[in-house]
């Protein structure tokens, strides 16, 4: 046995993510940090919080977030309740988040009542502040878990990124993260069962979680564990089931209106559709239909891309990795691209990648679509994030920016900032795993740190087995 497949072979017996200890013993620090940048973040939104987020002032000052408005836009504040109450005034009937989101604004729209009326929005949104970054926290620290010997690193990325100051409270994208990376966590202490049940509870916030199943069960085949993957599936139904079928059996028209809402949906200001349809792409931009299945069929394409990388790598890819790499397949073809959609990718990013140069370069392109999103919304007045351009962007296109705006041209410089950034950062994951030996996370003898029952584990499916190719985390079972 070769010394590199030793140190592979040792690594199955190690105790997973390298055991708690580590992770007990940096939680203050990374806690503490945490809990400063969410601070921050809360200071950056107050120039508009004390105007009560006047859209003027959201855009001039970059400091926009869904939370206040939709208290009010959505029916809370009048005492309805997600899914079971719909309200006028918008062509959505009922709260388009999936259930346990909408859940989650309900238990702050109840904790806010002994509040007096003229305070509840502002309550209501310091409030959902305050539990979104306790779920930083648990992000940050389940991240910190699940990446082993180089916690702290990768903590520390996560923690300090301006991604997570600027955008943290936005919307309640936070909550999917953090049960996404508990799941990330539970399945790098070889739980699959909790793992999969904490992964439904995220796919009941967010749909994105839902495409972390791809990676898990190539790559579970690809090393024959087939028990783990199937506790992990059971898991996962029965977390997304457990919260998601009373509403659907109660309040049907209100649970599928997130579905009904997203295929509806046209393009968003950050998609690169955005672009794209002033060089000749128009059409999409007015065929809904089309537009779903240019999006879905690039998705599907790049999808079968990595299904073929994960089964034929000369080493078996790590699950951070391709975890990043469907996510990133996913959200470059979408329609809908929202500035918050960054704190997806933050936390796969740094486990797929500890490497600080291109994650300096791609929180610089975030920076900059960050900024550019708020300061282009000044040439736009009346609209906001995530609306349906469909029918207005001929209103868009050359206008003349006010004074404090920018035109849509350099707007458009930083989207593509946002897009090149993320892609080039996906090349390099690419890289990383067709080439094993430029992987920070491998160089000191580790296989997958993040991949449970996956670390060290033999090769039993691989295409390259076919053609004769033994490159595996250790030899193949004979």
């Amino acid at each position: 046995m070769s010394s590199s497949t030793e140190r592979l072979a040792m690594s199955a017996d190690r105790p997973p993510a390298d055991g708690p200890g580590r992770l007990i013993r940096l939680a203050p620090v990374l806690t503490g940090l945490t809990a400063l940048v969410c601070l921050l973040g809360w200071l950056q939104k107050q120039p508009c919080a004390s105007v009560r987020f006047d859209f003027l002032k959201t855009t001039s000052s970059a400091c926009y977030t869904d939370i206040y408005p939709l208290y009010y836009v959505r029916g809370l504040s009048d005492g309805k309740v997600p899914y079971f109450d719909s309200f006028t005034g918008s062509d959505i009937h009922y709260v388009e988040y999936p259930v346990l989101s909408g859940g989650f604004m309900q238990l702050v729209a109840w904790l806010v009542k002994p509040f007096g009326v003229d305070g509840r929005g502002l309550a209501f949104y310091n409030v959902t502040v305050l539990l979104l970054a306790v779920l930083a926290v648990v992000a940050v620290l389940a991240t910190a878990y699940a990446a082993g010997r180089r916690s702290l690193r990768t903590g520390l990325m996560v923690a300090l990124s301006p991604a997570l100051l600027l955008t943290a409270y936005i919307n309640w994208d936070l909550l999917a993260v953090a049960l996404s990376a508990l799941a990330l966590a539970a399945w790098s202490a070889r739980r699959p069962a909790l793992a999969g049940g904490l992964l439904g509870l995220a796919i009941a916030a967010k749909f994105y979680p839902l495409l972390f199943l791809g990676p898990l069960v190539l790559l579970c085949v690809r090393a024959g564990q087939w028990r783990a993957m199937g506790r992990m599936l059971a898991g996962t139904a029965a977390g997304w089931l457990l919260v998601n079928v009373p509403v659907m059996a109660f309040a049907w028209d209100g649970w599928k209106e997130f579905y009904t809402f997203s295929q509806k949906r046209g393009i968003d200001w950050g998609s690169i559709f955005f672009v794209l349809q002033d060089h000749g792409l128009e059409k999409p931009s007015s065929d809904t239909d089309l537009l779903n299945l240019i999006g879905t069929g690039t998705f599907l394409v790049l999808a079968a891309g990595i299904a073929v990388l994960a089964l034929t790598a000369p080493r078996r890819p790590r699950l951070p990795q391709l975890m990043f790499l469907v996510l990133v397949a996913f959200m470059l073809p979408n329609k809908v691209w929202s500035p918050q959609y960054v704190l997806w990718l933050l936390p796969l990013a740094v486990l797929a990648r500890p490497k600080l140069p291109a994650f300096v370069v791609w929180q610089l392109g975030e920076i900059a679509y960050f900024f550019g999103i708020w300061w282009f919304l000044l040439s736009v007045s009346g609209q906001t994030p995530g609306a349906d351009l469909s029918a207005t962007v001929s209103a868009v296109v050359n206008l003349d920016a006010p004074e404090g705006g920018i035109s849509q041209d350099v707007y458009t410089l930083a989207l593509l900032a946002r897009f090149v950034t993320v892609l080039m950062l996906a090349a390099l994951v690419v890289l990383d795993i067709l080439r094993p030996s430029m992987d920070l996370v491998r160089s000191d003898g580790v296989d997958d740190p993040a991949g449970g029952v996956l670390d060290g584990a033999a090769d039993v499916v691989s295409l390259r087995r076919w053609r004769g190719a033994h490159h595996v985390g250790v030899p193949l079972a004979s």
